[in-house]
């Protein structure tokens, strides 16, 4: 299995003016956008690690994952919530020869944890051997940062304020993510049951 984004989030999502003042640097200062830039990248970075830890898309974008076989025949679990939209499913066989699925024959089944396609009436499209099933789809709680439930983009700001101000200090310990953004994650978190499976 290979996921693989396909667009990022605009610089203009980002809440960067609210990130200055998290870091007390709106208040006193004339700001001339000289660190804009640099913001930007703690804000990706946190975004990064929390959509990591906690298997969600804040912001809308879109992926391709790529399997060799079904889960189920089914139905396949897909590896990140929010998905508002399945944008494309496809077959290629070993040679390269693609053939896209009508979407008639699947459906998207919208889950806070686990969303999944289903096949209509039998099973999802045979993967041939040798061949890989990729699917395209659009996971994210939506396009404005606004979109993001308040606990998550307040979690985003506190751990790019940690990596900020940490951003000379090494060791295990400047690593972790604080307990305070952890505390806000964590109902966000894809708890695995049935011995790890995602179903």
């Amino acid at each position: 299995m290979m996921l693989v984004e396909l667009t990022t989030v605009p610089g203009s999502v980002l809440p960067v003016a609210e990130f200055k003042d998290q870091l007390l640097l709106g208040t006193g200062f004339t700001d001339d956008g000289a660190q804009d830039a640099v913001l930007e990248n703690y804000l990706r970075a946190a975004i990064a690690a929390i959509e990591a830890r906690i298997g969600k898309v804040l912001v809308s974008k879109q992926y391709t994952w790529t399997v060799t076989a079904w889960r189920e025949t089914c139905r396949q679990t897909l590896p990140l919530a929010p998905v508002n939209m399945v944008d494309q499913l496809r077959i290629v066989d070993r040679t390269g020869g693609t053939s896209v699925v009508d979407p008639a024959n699947y459906s998207l089944e919208q889950d806070t944890h686990r969303p999944k396609i289903w096949a209509l009436g039998g099973s999802l499209p045979t993967i041939p051997i040798g061949g890989i099933s990729e699917i395209d789809f659009t996971a994210g709680y939506g396009v404005l940062w606004s979109d993001v439930p308040n606990d998550l983009g307040l979690s985003v700001l506190l751990l790019a304020s940690h990596f900020y101000e940490n951003r000379s200090a090494t060791g295990p310990r400047n690593d972790a993510i604080p307990f305070g953004v952890t505390t806000l994650i964590e109902r966000y978190r894809n708890v695995r049951i049935l011995g790890g499976s995602a179903t």
